[in-house]
């Protein structure tokens, strides 16, 4: 997989965020970019679960950075995390 699509999984009901104006973020995850259309993710995310209901988070990290964004590593999805370092 030459590269991934971080996803945000939604708080189920619109909640809101800390910021009071973005959804609540459940959980992130990531998946692996369609090779035809790099933007876009594959049908799944690492941990299987399908990518259609999920957000595009449009986060790119940087170097030395996690593949999540740093506010959000409490939401990381540890399937997806393991996924990656098994890569």
């Amino acid at each position: 997989m030459a590269s991934i699509v971080v996803l945000y999984e939604l708080e189920p009901g619109g909640l809101l965020g800390p910021d009071g104006v973005e959804p609540a973020v459940a959980a992130v995850h990531a998946a692996g970019s369609d090779p035809d259309v790099p933007e876009d993710p594959l049908p799944r995310t690492l941990c299987g679960r399908d990518t259609g209901d999920l957000e595009h988070a449009h986060f790119r990290p940087g170097l030395g950075e996690p593949w999540y964004p740093p506010t959000l590593a409490d939401q990381r999805c540890r399937e997806c995390e393991r996924a990656l370092r098994a890569l």
